[in-house]
């Protein structure tokens, strides 16, 4: 049975070599973490959603045309149901049914799987999983700053700096007021205007003449909207936000650059994108305001200002791995138990039980095993420990404790085995002696 086109499997390490489908489950974990970690750093909590939504959800956010993208079929219950292709609608629904229980502004982040039917490309699957982080229930533009610092921390916290990647910033309010006031008369509709958000948010990534004729149909000249990219200064709004990031340090990381315009209809103010300064790779994350979604995907029951961006883990994953960033995951353990005896199975599993309810990663051997295949194995899995029971002539029990890092070895009582471990994982220089050193 194979795997289906467009889906990963997640391996542990070492990853099989020769499928591009192949993923490392450690390296998602570290992504997970890191995106858990700094956006807890921030004050935001973690919030989720079924993988399965109404398809109305999606048509009333992005029209009919969508149903195209997504992976939908009708339920036992008759019921036209979609598999999630974003996050934004699930927590527009979730707010709407109950944003009497919390206060704003709300600032909630989510690691949703996600799911699109389309052709497959470079950085582009038909599934992922992605970092929500959303502010909801304010309009000042420090909530803008505060979600792009948050992107930033997050890439930082990942050990990209400023020469690897940077953070795009413009604004869909400049944009709007550019279409309504050099667009045709016959042109200043709501289509007409997606229209032209989609030609702008296609620049790089189009033939120039192509935009030009584009452009040229909703009576715009390319030299307006070049004079635009090359000399509008930022709105107020928008100086606002980059004022806001110099005061905390993270100017080197941003950059304001009008071709940022974010092809998505519903964007009303500060939009962005992180990109890699070598232009390897799609964008990294983007996102921005959007004031009337929520009111949108409500029904109008509800009318709150929001903002928010999303980053996925195919560009970020790859991206990871080009600039050596990835972490080490050849340490599943700290600490391997080997059994030479059998008639010490019983001390060799207690202290296994002590050193894992201490925190530490223990792993022993199941069955009857060789002692060079126990140790093999142990260094395989990365075991910096190792301990062994011994049977002293008197009869008592010791262990005996080997730091493979160090190279010191000692032994002791069963007792003491645990405060060794633990001190010798923490600090090995400075770690107490207790009992005889061995060679």
């Amino acid at each position: 049975m194979e795997r289906l086109p467009g889906f990963r499997d997640f391996y542990p390490e070492p990853v099989p070599e020769g499928d591009a489908l192949a993923w490392s489950a450690s390296l998602r974990e570290h992504i997970f973490r890191t995106w858990r970690r700094v956006a807890q750093r921030y004050g935001f909590v973690e919030y989720d959603g079924p993988p399965l939504e109404p398809l109305g959800l999606y048509k009333v956010k992005s029209g009919d045309e969508i149903v195209q993208q997504l992976y939908h079929f009708v339920d036992k219950g008759a019921r036209e149901v979609a598999l999630r292709p974003e996050m934004t609608p699930t927590l527009a629904r979730m707010i709407a049914a109950q944003f009497r229980q919390y206060k704003k502004p709300l600032k909630w982040f989510a690691i949703p799987q996600l799911f699109r039917y389309e052709r497959q490309q470079k950085g582009r699957l038909r599934e992922h999983f992605q970092f929500n982080a959303d502010i909801v229930g304010e309009p000042d533009p420090g909530a803008d700053a505060e979600v792009i610092a948050l992107l930033v921390d997050i890439l930082r916290a990942f050990g990209f700096s400023p020469a690897d990647v940077v953070v795009r910033i413009s604004s869909r309010s400049a944009w709007q007021e550019f279409y309504r006031r050099h667009a045709a008369s016959s042109a200043k509709d709501a289509s007409g205007e997606y229209a032209f958000y989609q030609i702008i948010d296609k620049l790089e990534r189009t033939p120039l003449d192509e935009s030009k004729k584009k452009l040229a149909a909703l009576g715009i000249a390319w030299e307006q909207v070049e004079a635009f990219l090359q000399e509008s200064p930022p709105t107020v709004e928008l100086a606002a936000v980059i004022e806001n990031l110099h005061a905390r340090g993270l100017a080197s990381y941003v950059q304001t650059d009008y071709r940022i315009i974010r092809g998505l209809a519903y964007y009303t103010g500060v939009v962005f994108e992180a990109f890699d300064r070598q232009g390897q790779f799609r964008a990294i994350a983007g996102g921005g305001r959007y004031d009337h979604l929520i009111r949108l995907l409500s029904g109008g029951r509800l009318d709150l200002p929001a903002l928010g961006f999303g980053m996925g883990d195919v560009v970020l994953t790859e991206l990871i791995r080009a600039r050596g960033l990835a972490p080490n995951s050849s340490a599943r353990i700290q600490v391997f138990c080997l059994l030479e005896n059998k008639a010490l199975d019983k001390p060799t599993l207690q202290l296994v039980q002590q050193l894992r309810d201490a925190g530490v990663a223990v792993d022993h051997p199941l069955g009857p095993e060789k002692s060079d295949k126990q140790f093999r194995r142990a260094r395989e899995a990365g075991a910096r420990i190792l301990v062994t029971m011994e049977q002293a002539p008197d009869g008592m029990v010791q262990a005996k404790v080997r730091d493979l890092l160090t190279r010191q070895a000692i032994s002791c009582t069963l007792h003491e085995a645990t405060g060794v471990v633990l001190r010798w994982l923490a600090s090995p220089e400075n770690a107490a002696q207790p009992a005889q050193i061995l060679p």
